[in-house]
Order: structure tokens, then C-alpha cells, then sequence
């Protein structure tokens, strides 16, 4: 009974995913061939499968994940215009660092800068609720933000990399910007150090984003 109930929400969720290809191929079409939607479809879903503790609403996470990874894919191709600068963070699990970077560069910029965060071994069980505090104490929610796996097709996209304790793992291209900002892990801090990484985040963005968009930093 139990291997039948498996093999059917594989089943659904196999339909589901179709699904989801047909729409994504529809909004690409003429930048990316349905094959590679599909096939970008079914490993984003694979890859996100690997570390998630809850998989009810692994499918649709899978089609977000698969958007953004064929957006940026369009990118690096040429076929999709960059209307703003692109930033990538990455750190271990995407569940802290990153993703208060990240938050924080979206409400700093102001929508000037687009970001994407990673990580190279990203975390099950989601946004760390010590960084969700810090974040909604400076009016920001990130409810609907998830962690991610590090992709080639976003480190592609990026003009600057930033790594938070990944190491090596990034993939290095030529004419991009790395940089690497040493912070201590969220995960191993009580609320006050959490805070005071917050704090040392904005810091380092507002840096960031008075060279890469001056008008907006601060």
C-alpha cells in the first residue's frame, strides 16, 4: 500500500511538472526550446527534492526555481535584455547569509539591482526563523523565498558574485566580479549576533551598491 501511494504521487507529480514545462515553454518560447524547459523543469524539482524535509509544495517551488534559472539562462544567451545589474549571493545552506543579502539589496536598491542567492549545499528546512526575525524587524519579509541549490546557468547571468563561507565552489568566468565577505554563520548565533551580521550585511551592500548603482545606495 505504501510503495502504491509513492508510486502515485510520482505519477501526479511527473503530471504536474508537464504541466508546468508547457507554461514555462510558452513564456520562453523563441529563447529556449521546449527540451531544455523541460529538462530544466524536472532537475530544478530533482535538485530542490534532494534537501527538502516537506515536498507538498515541491512542484510548484520547482516551476519558481525553473523560471529564474531559465531567465538568467536567456541572459547569458543574449536573448533576454539586462535591464538592471544582476548580483548573485551564495553561501552554504541559503538559509542566512544569502538570504539576507539578498533581502537587503532588494530593499536598499530600490528594484535598481536584480538578485539572486544560492547555496552550495542548501539547507531543508528553510529560511533560518532567527534571520526571518531580524529581517521583519527592519520592515522586511521574505515568507515566500526559499533555499536554493548553486546553479551554472545564474552564475552565468551574474556581473558580481559575492560568497559568504562557500569556498571554492562558485564556478569562476571571466569578466565577472567575486567577491567574498567573511561573516559569521546565523545558524550558530543567538539573536543579537544574528542582528549584528544583519547590520554588517547592509554595510557591505550599501558598498556594493555605490559602485554598481550609486544613485540608489544608502
Amino acid at each position: 500500500m505504501t510503495e502504491t501511494r509513492g508510486q502515485d504521487a510520482l505519477l501526479s507529480a511527473d503530471a504536474v511538472l508537464h504541466r508546468a514545462a508547457e507554461r514555462l515553454a510558452q513564456q520562453f518560447d523563441g529563447m529556449v526550446n521546449a527540451e531544455t524547459v523541460e529538462r530544466v523543469v524536472f532537475e530544478s524539482y530533482a535538485a530542490l527534492g534532494r534537501t527538502a524535509s516537506i515536498k507538498t509544495h515541491l512542484p510548484s517551488l520547482a516551476e519558481k526555481f525553473a523560471h529564474d534559472r531559465l531567465t538568467a539562462l536567456a541572459q547569458s544567451k543574449g536573448v533576454v535584455a539586462k535591464r538592471v545589474p544582476e548580483v548573485l549571493y551564495v553561501c552554504v545552506q541559503n538559509s542566512g547569509r544569502s538570504q539576507m543579502a539578498a533581502a537587503l539589496t532588494r530593499h536598499i536598491s530600490g528594484g535598481r539591482v536584480h538578485v539572486r542567492s544560492a547555496g552550495s549545499s542548501p539547507s531543508g528546512i528553510g529560511i533560518l526563523p532567527s534571520v526571518v526575525t531580524v529581517l521583519g524587524e527592519v520592515g522586511i519579509e521574505v515568507g515566500e523565498e526559499f533555499p536554493k541549490p548553486l546553479t551554472d546557468d545564474v552564475v552565468r547571468a551574474a556581473d558580481a558574485v559575492v560568497t559568504m563561507g562557500c569556498g571554492d565552489a562558485c564556478p569562476v568566468y571571466p569578466g565577472k566580479r567575486y567577491l567574498d565577505w567573511h561573516l559569521d554563520d546565523p545558524a550558530e548565533l543567538d539573536l543579537d549576533g544574528v542582528r549584528v551580521v544583519r547590520d554588517q550585511i547592509r554595510a557591505h551592500v550599501e558598498e556594493l551598491l555605490s559602485e554598481i548603482s550609486p544613485q540608489h545606495a544608502g
